[in-house]
């Protein structure tokens, strides 16, 4: 047996990770001196109640070495192969973490770590593709080499309805914070070779805001992978929500659209408001 298994940042709802069967790792979130694990003792929620509070980030981390082993000693002993996936390594040291796992269960060549390059449910849609590959009876081996190869075609981006998690977390200054609130903006950040980039800026009320965002990536939409497709966000208005879902139905393109919650360590970094479509180009 193939065992799918990722860390908690693939953002993917309750429902799918109990019906495909994915074991999930969860990385750690720290508020002052207190540690949570992500998806477990703390919600986004909050998450954003302390950090408004404390005018702060929290820190987060990789998941726990002794907890990863732990969760995969099973599958090791049972002699089940593992394809596991973590948020790229440019942002988090939790790729280094599984790989030291697998060393310590002397299991590197049952364990296949993958980097991928990706945030939220960018990894989502590469966990689900290789459930899609071990249903079909790949081997891990063959799963690992068919999502390397899928890895650069994952279009992940999402815009921000407030800079002043981005400023906490570093991730830009206080002056363009000051100015984004000051002028409206709104920057669409895309994940481009692993990493975040800001692209295009828009003006406004976030849900028009949001619109134009998905609309703008139309032409990509129409020729995106047709099997799924998802609205990520970390606690955004219903009618925005439910406005982008409709707009993404009368494309009449994907089989499924799933709307999922951004976990906290995601939330943590891009703060409430925050959507994003994330879907695989053909």
């Amino acid at each position: 047996m193939v065992k799918i298994m990722s860390d908690s940042t693939c953002d993917l709802s309750k429902e799918l990770i109990e019906k495909n069967n994915i074991d999930i790792l969860p990385l750690h979130i720290l508020l002052g001196d207190k540690e949570y694990r992500d998806g477990i003792d703390i919600t986004p929620d909050e998450i954003y109640t302390w950090a408004d509070a404390n005018k702060t980030t929290p820190k987060t981390s990789a998941s726990g070495m002794e907890d990863v082993v732990e969760a995969m000693r099973p599958y090791v002993e049972n002699g089940d192969e593992i394809v596991v996936f973590t948020i790229s390594q440019s942002m988090s040291t939790n790729f280094n973490v599984m790989r030291l796992a697998a060393d310590e269960l002397e299991a590197e060549d049952k364990i296949h770590v993958i980097d991928s390059a990706n945030l939220s449910t960018g990894i989502g849609l590469l966990v689900l593709t290789a459930c899609d590959l071990a249903a079909q009876g790949k081997s891990a081996a063959e799963i690992a080499d068919e999502i390397e190869k899928l890895k650069s075609a994952v279009r992940a981006s999402f815009v921000v309805d407030t800079l002043v998690y981005l400023h906490r977390g570093g991730r830009c200054s206080g002056v363009e914070a000051l100015a984004g609130q000051m002028l409206k903006l709104h920057p669409r950040i895309e994940v481009v070779d692993g990493a975040m980039r800001p692209a295009q800026k828009y003006r406004g009320k976030i849900h028009k805001v949001v619109m134009n965002y998905v609309k703008d990536m139309e032409n990509d939409l129409k020729t995106a992978r047709k099997n799924r497709v998802f609205i990520t966000h970390s606690g955004c208005d219903r009618a925005i929500v439910e406005e982008v879902e409709a707009y993404l139905k009368s494309l009449d393109r994907f089989e499924n659209i799933y709307e999922t919650r951004a976990g906290g360590v995601i939330s943590s970094h891009c703060g409430p408001g925050t959507l994003g479509v994330l879907f695989i180009a053909e």
